[in-house]
């Protein structure tokens, strides 16, 4: 299902909860709403989903008009599936009947899919690898399996999107990197366009084809994870996006000198024109080189944190504090003069030793 957003608004009272929404989701893509919270990600869901009216604009899925101030197609009368952070589950239901429900009472089940529903429930807990838990109830599973259970209940009637609340923000750090590579798996068995609301950066970043970035019910960026993190169009997507440092100082037509120190000069081929105009260079954490023997920017040890395979260090240079990830075999000593460099050329996203961020 392709799905067409149009200058969609939202306002509550007074407050602007979404400002001109342009957007256009393709059929089969899987599109991650990033941002932190109050910034409209999960307002824009909710109108996606048919449970909010939006205040101006409209919504077409598959060129069929869904919404506007006027009208509105009701959730149960749109081809979507969803995912709560709440699972959501039954608490009277097996896990099989939760899966079977939607293939019963949804409207727009394929006739070959009632047909066969019981085997259709089977196909989609083996997805999920809860086929032996079919007869088990909500409160005999662990918050994974749920999580496992309410995927399986919004893919069984094969819907042409699927809208998900940030559905791993209640499951420990293992548990997310797990579910993080089961929603993965469906969206390739299945095709079904996906839109995944987040605040973590890491999954949109691990998941999707394509990040919405927002900020304060606007869209501040779009485009692929490497586009976004690689080239940052604006000041709160290279810091919200990877954590990036804005480095100050002055550009000239040899490039940036970073505290306006002439003796040093850094590349500007793939800098946004915002930074130019307020005199800043993003700095993401693969760019900068912890150099023991101080070459470049001259700076102090303040903090140290061994992380396992890497060592974090904040960095003092001129009263900024930067926090550089160097290797685990790189050991410096609080108290200790370094030298902060640029490591390469290249634009931001590329392998190097040393990461910083702010």
């Amino acid at each position: 299902m392709s799905t067409l957003l149009q200058d969609v608004r939202k306002t509550f009272g007074d407050t602007v909860a979404l400002s001109s929404i342009d957007l256009e989701v393709k059929d089969g893509e899987f599109v991650a709403i990033l941002g932190p919270s109050g910034c409209g990600k999960t307002t824009l869901l909710r109108i996606l989903a048919g449970f909010e009216t939006p205040t101006g604009g409209s919504i077409k899925m598959d060129e069929v008009e869904t919404a506007d101030p006027r009208r509105i197609v009701p959730p149960e009368k749109r081809n979507i599936g969803m995912v709560f952070q709440s699972f959501a589950l039954w608490p009277h239901m097996k896990v099989k009947e939760q899966v079977q429900f939607p293939l019963e009472y949804h409207k727009y089940v394929p006739q070959t899919l009632k047909k066969r529903k019981k085997e259709r429930v089977k196909e989609v807990l083996e997805m999920v690898g809860l086929e032996d838990y079919a007869d088990r109830m909500p409160n005999e599973l662990s918050g994974g399996q749920k999580q496992r259970v309410a995927l399986a209940r919004a893919v069984a009637p094969q819907p042409s999107l699927l809208l998900m609340d940030e559905p791993l923000s209640s499951l420990d750090a293992g548990l997310r990197m797990e579910m993080r590579r089961e929603i993965q798996a469906i969206h390739r068995k299945t095709g079904t366009s996906i839109v995944y609301v987040t605040h973590d950066q890491a999954e949109a970043l691990a998941m999707a084809d394509r990040i919405i970035v927002m900020n304060h019910g606007t869209i501040e960026q779009m485009g692929t994870p490497h586009d976004v993190y690689s080239f940052p169009q604006t000041e709160f997507t290279a810091r919200f996006v990877g954590k990036a440092n804005m480095v100050p100082g002055t550009w000239t037509k040899e490039g940036f000198h970073p505290l306006s120190d002439s003796s040093i000069s850094w590349p500007s081929t793939w800098i946004a024109a915002t930074f130019i105009k307020n005199g800043i260079f993003p700095v993401r954490p693969e760019q900068f080189q912890l150099n023991e023997g101080g070459e470049g920017l001259k700076g102090e040890v303040v903090n140290s944190q061994f992380q396992g395979k890497e060592m974090h260090y904040v960095v003092d240079v001129e009263g900024h504090q930067w926090t550089v990830h160097a290797p685990a075999d790189v050991d410096v000593s609080i108290g200790e003069e370094v030298g902060l460099s640029l490591a390469g050329v290249e634009a931001p996203g590329r392998n190097s030793a040393v990461s910083v961020s702010s």
